[in-house]
C-alpha cells in the first residue's frame, strides 16, 4: 500500500465516523446512517477523480475503502454515546478528515504529473468534498460555505506540502508536517473563531 492510499483510507475513515455521527445526531435509521457515512468517507476522492478525468475513482476499484467506510459507521452508531459530546465531535473529526484529504489529493496530483496549481486544487477540493456532500445530503449549509477557515486550511497545507517537495522533502517528512499543519490551523480556527471576510448587511 503506497502512502497516499494509506492517506485516502485514513480520511474515509475519519470522515466516514463524522457522516455517521451527523447521521445519529438527524436520527437517521441504519441504512441512512450508512449511506452518510459512505457517501462523507468517499466523497472527497470520487469528485477528485471525476474532476481529473479517471474514472472509476479509487472507492470502486480497491476493496478496502467500503469496508472502511462501513466500519466507522458501524463506529459511530454503536458508540457515538462514548464519544466526546455529539454535538460538538463532528467538527474535530473534520479537522483531521480535512487534513489527511488534502495531503492524499495534492499527492496523487503530482504523482500523476500534475503542475503544482493543478495539484494545490485538486488537493482542496479532496479535502472539502466529502463533508460537502454529508451536509448537503441532511439538507445543512455546507461547513466550508458557514463557518471558520475550512477551505482555507486545506489550501494552505496542499501549498505547504507542494513547496516541500519542491525543495526535495522527503515524502516521510512532508506528509506528516503538512497534514498537521491542515489539522492545527482548522482546530485553531474553531477555538479562536478566526472568520474569512463578510460583507456588511
Amino acid at each position: 500500500m503506497n502512502i497516499a492510499v494509506a492517506l485516502d483510507l485514513v480520511g474515509t475513515l475519519v470522515f466516514a465516523l463524522s457522516g455517521a455521527l451527523v447521521g445519529v445526531r438527524r436520527d437517521l435509521d441504519l441504512f441512512g446512517i450508512a449511506v452518510l457515512a459512505v457517501s462523507a468517507g468517499t466523497g472527497g476522492g470520487g469528485l477528485r477523480a471525476l474532476l481529473r478525468g479517471t474514472a472509476p475513482p479509487a472507492a470502486l476499484t480497491n476493496e478496502l475503502y467500503l469496508p472502511v467506510a462501513l466500519v466507522a459507521a458501524g463506529v459511530g452508531v454503536f458508540y457515538h454515546p462514548r464519544i466526546a459530546k455529539l454535538s460538538s465531535s463532528v467538527r474535530p473529526l473534520d479537522a483531521v478528515g480535512l487534513g489527511f484529504f488534502a495531503i492524499a489529493g495534492t499527492l496523487k496530483a503530482l504523482d500523476n504529473g500534475q503542475d503544482a496549481v493543478v495539484a494545490v486544487l485538486l488537493g482542496v477540493l479532496t479535502g472539502v468534498g466529502g463533508g460537502v456532500i454529508r451536509d448537503v445530503l441532511v439538507a445543512e449549509v455546507p461547513v466550508v460555505l458557514r463557518q471558520e477557515i475550512y477551505a482555507l486550511a486545506a489550501l494552505v497545507g496542499a501549498a505547504a506540502f507542494v513547496a516541500l517537495r519542491e525543495a526535495e522533502v522527503t515524502k516521510a517528512i512532508a506528509v506528516p508536517a503538512s497534514v498537521a499543519l491542515v489539522v492545527a490551523l482548522r482546530i485553531l480556527a474553531m477555538r479562536r473563531n478566526w472568520q474569512a471576510p463578510r460583507p456588511r448587511r
